[in-house]
């Protein structure tokens, strides 16, 4: 089984009709949906394959409720803890795509011990790097990777983002990846250029290095350098990239689980961002 354990939370994705307008109205097309990196992973893998799992906390409220009712919806199997107030995430995307966030993370990271039972049938699992960013969660995820990988299954972790690493330090998020040595760990671009300035020095170890890169070609990187390239599909102009990385880890680890090779993963990626990006198009709905 797959699991994924992180963030359950509510996107308030704004897509921008134009330069913000201060003190006064903006046009704007306002989507709410349930987000949340992890739930995020969550989704799009319980559409590609059964069982998952998601491990995490959402708030006693009626926005909690709503989020793990579409997990269940959707095919996921949700372990969560209810406490507080749930999260949310609001997202302004301006026209050419670009996107801000505001995190207000709230319950999502509460998430304290996870039960030994909730673990015992994952062969994979999946944490972004939210997870490490504060509150309890931090440890509940220390503990559910140890807890994996020492029953010999596998692990990947998710950079999710530049933000993350800089409040976290270079030299110390590169620390804690290094003591959990992930299977896999994902990164765009830009966090790659964090964490590895210089790619015939890898500081990884045995960990698989999965560059994802918009639009341009995935690479997959071993201690050897760049072991596979595959481009991305064509989409032309796209409005709203919000959860493709995420969708692409989805992708990626679902193939890995079926056993096929590097450059498989990252084509079967490839291809679960652009149906999430196909979806995320407000003009194709």
């Amino acid at each position: 089984m797959l699991c994924c354990l992180g963030d359950l939370v509510e996107d308030i994705v704004v897509h921008l009709g134009g330069a913000v307008a201060v003190g006064t109205d903006t046009d704007a097309h306002i989507v709410r949906r349930r987000g949340g990196s992890a739930a995020n992973v969550a989704v799009s893998a319980a559409s590609r394959t059964q069982p998952v799992r998601f491990i995490g906390c959402v708030g006693d409220d009626a926005v909690g409720e709503m989020l793990v009712g579409a997990l269940r919806a959707l095919g996921v199997d949700p372990a969560v803890q209810r406490k507080g107030r749930s999260g949310s995430i609001v997202v302004l995307v301006d026209a050419a795509g670009e996107r801000s966030m505001l995190r207000d993370r709230a319950a999502a990271a509460q998430l304290d011990v996870v039960p030994s039972g909730d673990l015992e049938d994952v062969s994979w699992l999946h944490v972004p790097a939210y997870s490490f960013a504060g509150g309890p969660i931090a440890d509940a995820a220390a503990g559910a990777i140890e807890a994996v990988a020492s029953s010999g299954g596998a692990v990947s972790i998710d950079a999710s983002s530049v933000a993350v690493i800089d409040e976290m330090g270079i030299d110390r998020f590169r620390d804690l990846i290094q003591s959990f040595e992930p299977d896999v760990l994902f990164c765009n671009a830009e966090e790659a250029d964090r964490l590895i300035p210089d790619p015939s020095q890898m500081v990884f170890g045995r960990t698989l290095i999965v560059v994802k890169r918009g639009s341009g070609p995935a690479t997959a990187m071993g201690a050897d350098g760049v072991i596979a390239s595959v481009a991305a599909h064509d989409l032309g102009a796209v409005p709203d990239t919000t959860g493709a990385g995420d969708a692409f880890a989805a992708g990626y680890v679902v193939a890995a689980m079926e056993g096929r090779d590097v450059e498989a993963c990252l084509a079967a990626g490839h291809g679960a961002a652009a149906s999430l990006l196909r979806a995320n198009d407000p003009k194709a709905r």
